[in-house]
């Protein structure tokens, strides 16, 4: 979760971007918009989310991994953490 005014307000500008965006593909559904354009709006939409997923992912891992920086950290807790990390992108990723 982005925890910093700035993060938190780049996720909302990103998610009502997503918004719009998702609302326009469902107007442009009902009005029988051919399929190219479709298709087109929807890359757009995927490729919106990806970009938030990316930087929510970037906050992630700079909170989990860039505040342990000289630290001496268990194999076992990084290796959790990549865990975790490596199934929220896959899941992503399908």
């Amino acid at each position: 979760m982005p925890h910093s005014p700035e993060d938190k307000k780049r996720a909302q500008v990103r998610l009502r971007r997503i918004k719009g965006q998702a609302e326009a593909l469902e107007r442009a559904v009902a009005a029988g918009t051919e399929c190219s354009l479709l298709l087109q709006q929807i890359a757009a939409l995927r490729g919106a989310v990806g970009g938030l997923m990316a930087e929510v992912l970037e906050i992630h891992l700079r909170e989990t991994l860039g505040s342990r920086a000289g630290q001496v950290i268990p194999h076992d807790e990084i290796d959790g953490d990549l865990d975790a990390v490596m199934k929220i992108l896959r899941t992503y990723l399908k």
